[in-house]
């Protein structure tokens, strides 16, 4: 008991190791598996973060702030590329798509609680859990902050919040996976796994015989010794790696027994031993020309994976088939695509398009890997320095313009310095797609900032209303699990349809358009897993982007709805 007392007293006197306490609960719990679902990290430490509150530990509203504006920051910074392509080139029907889900979400939460009577403060959890939106709180309560209500009224809309969450959270992660993966075909009258199966077939179009990485395979490297004048010795490298009609690669040299440094203009000699990488038949022919040694060192070629950030206007909106066949492009295969702030792995096929902000994962011989950093990009290579000055930066000045406040009727309209966080974080990850040298945000800095940084939030969220939650919950009542169950169903089940019929989006890639507008990234993967393909991802991305930022604003819009 005494040692209790202490650790309870410790705690109050120390509210930041509450904060650390309720991460490591929440973090565990959330992780915690049963069958295919959990709860996630976000509810798991809202409920250690009421469950811990109940001690009474006061903290200070200022360390939530600092953390959610971090966060916002780089969830902009994340899906910057995809919102701005979805909403000016050819992403705009998905980008569309996303606003109307978006707007049909918002409704669904304003129009229950209009028949329910309820307030800012639970509409605003209502969103937040029937969404899954956790970032809508911030914006949420930053709007309750500024109504005109009195200190008393506003802590108790605010303390409703996570009561409204927690109940809605459940269902509206597992409710819109299993609308989306399993009532979803139903509702398209499609067989999701033969539509996939069809669209990779279309998808597959124009790749080589023997699939999109044996390209890479058809590639050899051989030695050869320039034996007769007038050949191939004397003339340049460059030109001697056009001299079959075919492109070949010149790849290492050795002159009088020392591998030598060599560039395209490097006239080639008798008597050099050369490396040359190109398709087998064509080396064969090539031989005609020079005899092959066996050259053990020289064909010593360092081989290397290279995730590239694509930049260029060159590679943006191009398919793997018209990059493959660019002279820069011989001798590197792609293994991986990953896109958007979720990192999605995006299929490998012939047809698949390459955008702006994809990072790609390039194999080849450094000398080519190098050749199409330099046409396309750059090497995203492992690095632990975050740009601190583009971040603190750059959430400096979207939090001045968030501040600004232009009064309409007499009611102050203003993004908040949270909103302002956000934008600015969409505007410079989208300048760094093309612009990679403005600053450089690490993945795992970026993960840091996304995950803890709301986390932390979602603690002092917790901890701040664990003494009111238990008698919230009496308040509300279960009924608000109905709603929630209806403010996440409704705009899920007519989705499938309005992407059908209204936008006209393929089978294959309809459903991932509906759960990347619904920011479910749980959903996607339980269609892929049923679909037995990734090609839902497809439709994914685009649509997360838009609805990512739009349903954390409509935290701070149900509010103004409401008051």
């Amino acid at each position: 008991m005494i040692m209790w007392e202490w650790i309870v007293s410790t705690l109050q006197a120390n509210p930041e190791l509450a904060i650390f306490l309720a991460l490591a609960i929440g973090y565990w719990v959330g992780s915690v598996k049963l069958g295919s679902f959990s709860l996630g990290a976000v509810t798991g430490t809202l409920l250690a973060g009421v469950l811990i509150g109940q001690l009474g530990i006061d903290i200070s509203p200022q360390i939530k702030s600092i953390f959610f504006i971090m966060f916002l920051f780089a969830v902009g910074f994340g899906v910057g590329p995809q919102f701005v392509r979805g909403i000016a080139n050819d992403g705009l029907p998905q980008a569309v798509f996303a606003v109307v889900i978006s707007v049909l979400c918002l409704m669904s939460v304003y129009v229950a609680a209009l028949i329910s009577g309820y307030g800012p403060g639970l509409a605003a959890g209502l969103l937040a859990g029937a969404h899954t939106i956790s970032a809508s709180i911030g914006l949420a309560t930053d709007a309750i902050g500024q109504l005109d209500l009195t200190p008393e009224e506003i802590q108790q809309q605010l303390d409703l919040i996570p009561v409204a969450y927690a109940v809605t959270y459940l269902f509206g992660t597992v409710g819109t996976g299993w609308i989306i993966a399993f009532l979803g075909p139903k509702l398209l009258r499609v067989n999701i796994q033969e539509e996939c199966q069809r669209y990779e077939k279309e998808m597959s179009t124009g790749t080589p015989d023997n699939g999109m990485q044996s390209a890479w395979n058809q590639y050899v490297i051989r030695a050869f010794e320039l034996s007769t004048p007038g050949l191939i010795a004397g003339k340049t490298v460059a030109d001697a790696e056009t001299s079959v009609g075919e492109r070949l690669f010149l790849e290492n040299l050795r002159r009088n027994g020392q591998i030598t440094p060599f560039d395209g203009d490097t006239v080639l000699q008798v008597g050099d031993i050369v490396a040359v990488s190109g398709k087998h038949e064509t080396l064969v022919e090539w031989s005609n020309r020079a005899r092959e040694v066996a050259d053990p060192e020289l064909l010593n070629i360092p081989v290397e994976a290279v995730d590239v950030f694509i930049t260029s206007k060159k590679a943006n909106g191009k398919t793997l088939i018209e990059i493959a066949q660019q002279s820069t492009s011989r001798g590197v295969y792609v293994t991986r695509i990953r896109r958007g702030s979720m990192g999605v792995d995006i299929p490998v096929y012939a047809q698949t398009q390459i955008h702006r902000g994809d990072i790609v994962t390039l194999s080849g011989t450094k000398k080519h890997i190098d050749s199409m950093v330099e046409e396309y990009g750059f090497a995203d290579r492992p690095t632990s320095v975050t740009d601190m000055v583009l971040v603190g930066a750059g959430i400096v000045l979207g939090g001045l313009i968030g501040a600004i406040s232009i009064p309409v009727d007499g009611v102050p309209i203003t993004l908040s310095i949270s909103g302002g966080a956000l934008l600015a974080g969409l505007l410079i990850g989208w300048l760094r797609s093309f612009m990679p040298k403005i600053g450089t945000v690490p993945s795992a800095t970026l993960w840091f900032m996304n995950s803890v940084g709301l986390n932390v939030f979602i603690a002092v969220v917790g901890i701040t209303a664990g003494p009111t939650f238990i008698a919230g919950l009496k308040q509300v009542g279960f009924e608000i699990f109905f709603w929630g169950l209806f403010a996440t169903s409704l705009p899920m089940i007519l989705a499938p349809l309005i992407g059908k019929y209204i936008f006209r989006f393929d089978p294959a890639i309809n459903l991932g358009c509906c759960g990347g507008a619904r920011t479910s990234t749980a959903s996607v993967a339980m269609l892929a897993d049923v679909a037995k393909s990734n090609v839902p991802m497809l439709g994914y991305t685009v649509p997360y982007a838009v609805s990512n930022t739009l349903l954390t604003l409509w935290g701070m819009v149900i509010v103004m709805l409401l008051s």
